[in-house]
């Protein structure tokens, strides 16, 4: 059963940068794939950018490409997102997903745990 708790959500003015963190206990870290996600009101949740086991391939949605990035460290077992030049469309609670099987798929039932979410708001 693996934890996942996100943090470093919250106000930032449009064109900064934030950094979200995802701290997951139980389970071994590096035996998942892991992701971000995001939902707004109204919508549905959304792939934002995934990340494999070893941390060699990173996948992003074409709307955070460039501006977005996915890391993780194995030593402190956390996943970060470091978002750069922030768009009044990025607001929204971001997610942190885990899953055995995946680390590439954009689909939110493919990933297994789950995160509480950290909220993100763009004022421009």
């Amino acid at each position: 059963q693996v934890q996942l708790v996100e943090s470093g959500g919250g106000s930032v003015q449009a064109g900064g940068s934030l950094r979200l963190s995802c701290v997951a206990s139980g389970g071994a870290f590096s035996d998942y794939g892991m992701a971000w996600f995001r939902q707004s009101p109204g919508k549905e949740r959304e792939f934002v950018s995934s990340i494999s086991w070893g941390a060699s391939y990173t996948f992003y949605a074409d709307s955070v490409k460039g501006r977005f990035t996915i890391t993780r460290d194995k030593g402190i077992r956390t996943l970060y997102l470091h978002m750069d030049r922030i768009e009044s469309e990025d607001t929204g609670v971001y997610y942190c997903a885990a899953d055995r099987e995946t680390y590439d798929s954009k689909r939110p039932t493919d990933y297994e745990y789950w995160g509480q979410g950290t909220q993100v708001t763009v004022s421009s």
